[in-house]
């Protein structure tokens, strides 16, 4: 498809009024500036002015559009009270997003976390530390449309007498099983879908865990050794405990993450076969469907989910500085 510039004139009339407004603002702090020495409060006010206003415009008043499209109707311009919000818990079709939602949140992080962290303390100490972590932290190189067109391809499905090209049906049936469709048959495909996640997200967990396990202090572990604890007992009561706050960042990002999960599901099975989550039912409802107050509510709802685990991760990077 072409690039019509004619019909996209509008949309670039708006964005040059954007920039040639926000060049205009910053020439005029910097003029100020330059021209009146001001406190050092109210210059870092000014030189702030900027980045407020973007913030303002770019998440403060599209955050207050959707709160007010979440109390309309389908089209956005009748006023439909808490409709929306009332259909998000009886409709079946939002009631299985919720519930993979929840499934998705509760199992990634603990699983890319787990990995995550036997694999680093498997490899800390090793010659090839560097090497072990770069192969887990490859798949974080693609992008997670990218990954589920890998693992769609390893789930793939074809029927007994021809040939397999999916990898995991091809095992199944060097052992003498049947193939399966692993993506089609619920609630199983959830989990199948949750371990494309796992497998993009570990590397991230092993790399961040492993620098803190480096950084426990040696004297430590050799006190503990010395007084006959074993290598577990080292592991639950020394490094454990020294390593917390980097495992509850890595948990808390695994979870804001998980939250937005929508392209792996997206690429994988588009929400069939009730593996929808909050983000694509969010996508369904607003353009697939036509239905703006359901999407712009499911919106709302995913804020209002994300926001306390973003507040509490804040609080603990201000207490680690």
């Amino acid at each position: 498809m072409s690039f019509d510039a004619v019909a996209q004139q509008p949309k670039l009339l708006y964005l040059l009024q954007g920039v040639a407004a926000f060049a205009a603002v910053v020439s005029l702090i910097l003029l100020a500036l330059h021209r009146r020495p001001f406190r050092r409060k109210a210059a870092a006010l000014l030189l702030l002015a900027p980045a407020l206003l973007l913030l303002t415009v770019g998440l403060l008043l599209p955050g207050l559009r959707t709160l007010a499209l979440s109390f309309t109707d389908s089209g956005g311009d009748a006023w439909a009270g808490f409709d929306n919000y009332v259909w998000m818990v009886t409709d079946p079709r939002a009631m299985v997003a919720l519930r993979n939602t929840l499934a998705w949140v509760v199992l990634v992080p603990l699983l890319a976390a787990s990995v995550g962290l036997l694999y680093a303390a498997a490899v800390v100490r090793s010659r090839f530390r560097a090497f072990a972590l770069s192969l887990l932290l490859m798949p974080m190189t693609i992008s997670f449309v990218g990954a589920g067109v890998v693992w769609k391809f390893v789930y793939a499905y074809r029927p007994a007498e021809a040939g397999q090209i999916g990898l995991l049906n091809q095992l199944v049936v060097a052992f003498g099983g049947e193939p399966r469709q692993w993506l089609v048959h619920s609630p199983w495909n959830v989990l199948f879908l949750i371990v494309v996640m796992v497998w993009t997200q570990a590397g991230f967990a092993a790399v961040l865990l492993a620098a803190a396990i480096r950084a426990v202090p040696g004297e430590l572990t050799e006190a503990a050794r010395l007084d006959g604890a074993s290598p577990r007992q080292i592991f639950w009561r020394i490094t454990m405990p020294s390593i917390r706050p980097t495992l509850l960042v890595v948990v808390l990002a695994q979870t804001i993450g998980t939250f937005k999960a929508f392209d792996i599901v997206r690429t994988m099975t588009g929400g069939q076969f009730d593996t929808g989550v909050i983000a694509h039912e969010m996508y369904d409802q607003a353009f697939r469907y036509g239905e703006t107050g359901r999407g712009a509510a499911l919106a709302v709802l995913l804020f209002v989910l994300v926001t306390p685990f973003v507040a509490h991760q804040v609080r603990a990077q201000r207490r680690t500085v």
